[in-house]
Order: structure tokens, then sequence, then C-alpha cells
């Protein structure tokens, strides 16, 4: 999600000067600048401009277009760069500029979500956030003392998105762009729906508890109004607020973007419209794509806005570099670890001084090379390993089916079965499926390699296992869940888990540094059950996510749909596990199991239903590497 605590960061008082050498030297050799940069329809933008005093050389220019404030305001006020590798920039003389995009805090306009992009423009009221970048590289170059006449853009998350919208500026002097965990589509993949099930805990806590969205004033430097659940248990906050219209009520009329995705349950024209990937053609500017492999947000962004360039944009200079990460760890200067699981190495360290750093240095400064950063930089996790690849997926990837089986077992050999045989579980809308064994507030960013264990000894999860493993087997790229299922009524979700079973004698504890726990303890890792891979598909949407269909009661159901990337190596000694369930909870709305409008759903419209997945007929796909 577009990180907030990012937002209560810097409009902290250690914006002023933290104690540290790099703050007092970027203190000493930067002046901040406040300025306001005219669009082509008259609109006027914000933006904080820190220049370096030094004259010796002519500086490029690195931007981030954000809607989560550019803050801290004041001229002598100082984003804290000094915290994170961005102070390495600044040290190598980058003018760094940080923009409010249009309706947001300081900048003037009106604000809209996910801005559609509009390769049509015709008069100086056909804007867009390509457009507005384009104005603001302009206007930059023209007018910022010293500065080379080549700029770069990158950002996270939703300024991500804006990242993405920058390579479509057609702006000359933008010679380098890195999208990183880019907002790409939010209704098939990223935050606020996977398959169409909507994210309901990420999108109430996003629009209603941290404010983002309100209208307010323009332009301000006040933040919006937060909002404090009564319960700080998000499973039973959500559980007690009961159906959608629940939340939407207190929501509120002013929060337009959640009442406008209350109004469009299907992938319709309005959805599409927001689409990153539609528009991606013609991409100009040096392209690094970049993303968490465990990101919990925008994981799906990464890797399919890297594809849709390479498919729809071939001439385009594009790279993609994957990381081991949870949302935004790879500007984290501690990239060991995420969760209980350990990576033998700083991977955000090395990503910075490996790539980012080399990557905007050799366009923006024409220093140094990017030979060595191969067209795919993927981690492996188990194995533990970067590769460095020619293309993603990897070539030398065979998709291989691994079957669901009677008495719990995974196979790569399916069976010459004559009557059908299944697995049932009920799935009740009450005692919904947790997405984690632990008691939080918020939404953890740890759980996509959180241990397993808890749900395998839920009777309405269904678990599946293959032997002991006598070879490596490493995977890399898309996996598939391919399901047949019947239902006792006519709608369920469907969550399926690839999960990494750790030997019982499992050599190794780690110590969670973000645990609130006392950090002595160490968790037990014998048995140990990875997360590699979860993904949820609303089975209404199984044909089509603008034309939804109903099951037939008791009639035998394919649901096939694709999960986002993996790149893991399950070690010799371990286990594959497979689970099945049709909730996932508070993390996703529930199901009432019946086809009906769920946004717009009743208390008790909510009903049990038993599900049947059949042995055999049911495998997972994985890209297995040869």
């Amino acid at each position: 999600m577009k990180k907030i605590y990012l937002i209560v960061l810097f409009l902290s008082p250690i914006f002023a000067f933290a104690q540290s050498a790099d703050s007092a030297w970027f203190v000493n050799n930067y002046i901040k600048k406040e300025v306001t940069i005219p669009m082509r329809d008259g609109v006027k933008l914000f933006a904080s401009v820190y220049l370096p005093k030094d004259q010796s050389e002519k500086h490029p220019i690195l931007m981030e277009r954000t809607p989560y404030s550019c803050a801290p305001y004041g001229k002598d006020q100082y984003r804290p760069f000094w915290v994170n590798h961005l102070i390495k920039y600044c040290r190598k003389g980058y003018i760094m500029v940080i923009t409010d995009v249009r309706g947001r805090w300081m900048s003037e306009g009106v604000y809209m979500d996910v801005r559609p992009f509009n390769p049509d423009k015709k008069t100086k009221k056909d804007i867009d956030e390509a457009s507005d970048t384009y104005d603001t590289i302009d206007w930059l170059v023209k007018n910022l003392e010293n500065n080379n006449g080549n700029v770069g853009v990158f950002g996270i998350s939703y300024p991500g998105f804006y990242s993405t919208m920058a390579s479509l500026s057609g702006h000359p002097a933008l010679k380098a762009v890195s999208p990183e965990a880019p907002v790409t589509d939010w209704f098939v993949g990223d935050d606020f729906h996977h398959n169409g099930a909507f994210f309901q805990m990420d999108a109430f806590a996003f629009y209603k508890e941290f404010g983002f969205g309100y209208p307010h004033a323009h332009p301000t430097s006040v933040p919006a109004p937060t909002w404090d659940p009564p319960i700080h248990d998000n499973y039973r906050f959500y559980l007690n607020a009961g159906a959608l219209p629940n939340l939407t009520k207190i929501m509120g009329d002013s929060l337009v973007f959640w009442n406008q995705m209350m109004m469009h349950p299907n992938r319709d024209a309005w959805w599409m419209a927001r689409n990153a990937r539609v528009g991606i053609k013609n991409v100009k500017p040096a392209m690094l794509v970049v993303g968490g492999i465990f990101d919990a947000e925008d994981c799906f962004g990464a890797w399919n806005v890297y594809k849709a360039i390479d498919k729809q944009s071939p001439a385009t200079n594009n790279r993609l570099v994957m990381g081991p990460w949870y949302h935004e760890q790879w500007r984290n200067n501690d990239g060991t670890h995420l969760g209980n699981v350990p990576w033998g190495s700083n991977t955000s360290e090395w990503y910075a001084n490996h790539i980012e750093i080399p990557f905007f240095d050799f366009y923006l400064r024409g220093k140094g090379s990017v030979d060595s950063i191969s067209k795919a930089s993927v981690f492996f996790t188990g194995e533990n390993k970067w590769h460095q690849l020619p293309q993603w997926p990897p070539a030398d990837v065979q998709p291989t089916d691994l079957y669901l089986k009677q008495k719990g077992k995974l196979s790569f050999t399916a069976a010459n079965t004559g009557k059908p045989t299944f697995d049932t579980y009920i799935s009740d809308p009450a005692k919904p499926v947790p997405y984690t064994q632990d008691v939080h507030f918020n939404r953890t960013r740890n759980y996509m390699t959180d241990d397993q264990r808890f749900a395998s000894r839920r009777t309405d999860v269904l678990t599946f296992e293959t032997d002991t493993l006598t070879n490596d087997v490493t995977l890399g790229g898309p996996v598939v869940a391919d399901l047949m299922v019947s239902l006792s009524n006519t709608d369920a979700d469907f969550v399926v888990k690839l999960i990494d079973v750790y030997p019982d004698n499992a050599g190794y504890n780690n110590v969670d540094i973000y645990a609130e726990t006392d950090p002595v303890v160490k968790y037990p890792m014998g048995g140990y059950q990875m997360l590699v891979r979860a993904e949820i598909m609303r089975g209404r949407y199984r044909n089509s996510y603008s034309n939804p269909e109903p099951f037939v009661p008791g009639k035998p159901t394919e649901v096939k749909y694709t999960m986002p990337d993996v790149a893991h190596t399950f070690k010799k000694g371990h286990r594959i596990m497979v689970q099945v369930q049709s909730s996932w909870f508070p993390l996703v709305d529930r199901n009432p199991q019946q086809f009906i409008d769920i946004y717009h759903a009743k208390d008790d419209d909510f009903v049990k239903e038993t599900i049947n997945v059949y042995h055999d007929q049911s495998k997972i796909i994985l890209p297995v590497l040869k």
C-alpha cells in the first residue's frame, strides 16, 4: 500500500537535522528551493527542489512524483535522503526533485486516483499524468541552474504508477525511468483486488484510517483526518463490521474512490481505463522495473509492467529486478531477511550498489557501464542467490503438473482413476480462515513468507504434500492453479498456496527484528511451512472478469487462474505443500457464497457452503527450471 508511515516520517521533526555525518554533509552541501510549475492547462504543481552547491559541473535531475507529499514544507526543512541509499545520489551531485501531483497537498487542480492515460490529446485541456510529467520536466531543464539536461524518474508504489506514466510522456530529456512496485491494475492484481476479490483491509485502512483521498482545500500542507478503529484486532473488527455496505457507511460520502469501487463490481470500461498496462507503447527512456517477490501490495505490478513493456514496446531498453523483499524493502538498508526467513546477505544493499545507482549514473551522468546489469536480475529464495538472466521467464522453464491426490498427497504423476474422488470442506463465512496466525491491528508485511502450520490444522483448509524431495526443484515464472471443484451454492472464492516445508531438523533459527516480542525468543524452524506464493480467485470470474457467472450447484467446474511469478528452489530434503481454502480473512472480504452483488450484500446473505475438490483433475502447474 502507498505507505502512509512514510508520510508520518516526512512530516516529523527529524526532517530538520537528524544527527548523522550524512545529514550534516547534506545540509552543508545542498540548498532547497520550493517552486510552482505551470502545466499546459494553467494549473500549477508544487515541487521541492534540492540543488547541490557544487558549481564545478552540470548535474542530472532525479525526480519523484508523489501523492504523499513532498514534505517537509519550508525552505529550511530537509527531506532525510540520508536514511537510505538515496544519500549516495546526493554525494554524486544529483539534483533531487519531489513533486506533489495534481490536486494533492500543495499542488493545484483536481486529484484523480490512477488517472487514465490519454494517448490522443488534442487540446491543452487534455491532460493526464504523462502530460503533467512532460510539463514538469520541461520547466525543470529550462529553469534549474546548472542542470545537464538529463532527467530520471523513479518512485515506489503509487509513485511507481506515476513513474510508469512518466515513461509515456515523450520528453526528450527523460533518459531513464524506474517504476518500483508500480500500481498497475487495481482489479486484477494490485492493492485493492486480486482476480476480482476485494482486498478490504488495505482499501479501508488506506482511505479511511489513513485518510487518503479526503477532499481538502488546495493548496495545503495540512494532512487529512485519520480514523482510529474501535477494535485493534483486525480479524474481530472486520468480522464484527459484517457486509461491505457497513464499511461503506463508516467510510461516508466524501471518499470518492471507495464509493466508485462499490459501483463497479466487475471489470468494466471504468476499470480498464485505469489499467496502466494498456497504454505502455513506444516507451523511449531506458526502463528499470523493480519489485519484491514477497510484496504484499504491488507484487503483480512489477512483474506485469515489465512483461507489458517487453510485449507492447519491444524496442525499449527494458530491465527487471525482483528481490526477496516486502513493499519498499529495497530502499531499506536492511535486506537480510523477511520475517523468520533469512537470505544470507544484504540484498537491498547489493541492489542499490550494483543495479539502481549504476543504472541512473550511466543514463543521467554518462558514468560507468550497465553491461553487468542483466535483462532480468532475480533473487531465487531457497537457494538464496541472485540469477542474472537474459530473459524472464527463463528460456528453459518447463510447465510441470503437480496433482492433488487422495490422502493429502501431491504427485507429479496423474493416476488413471475410474470413479472421481474428492476431498470436502465446509466454508463458513462466520468463521473465515485467517491470513496469519497472530492478532494484528494493521496488515502485516511478513505474511507472504509466514509459517502456514496454523492453517494446516484447520478443517476448512485442504492440505496436500509431496514425499521428501530427493533433488532440488527450482521454479522460475508464473504458477497456475487449475482446480476441478463442485459447490453446494452458486459462488465461492478459492485461495491456493504453494508452500516449502522445511525438514524437522532445520538447522537454524532466526530472530525477527521487527517482532513485537522478546527478541531473545527464536522461532522454531524445524517443520516450518514457508509460504512461497498464494493467490485468490473470486470464482464468479473464472471465465471472465467482465461477465461473471454463477456456479451450478453440484456440477464439477474448472477454476483455473494464474498466480504471480515465483523464483524459488525447494531444496533436497524439503517437501512441497499445496493448501486450498475459500477465505483469507480479513485480508480479503468474505464471499457470501451466493451469486449476488457482494458490494451491496446484507449481513444475512452469508451462508455456509460445502466444497469438493477433485483429485487428479486438480493440479498446480509449476514453472520448473531444467
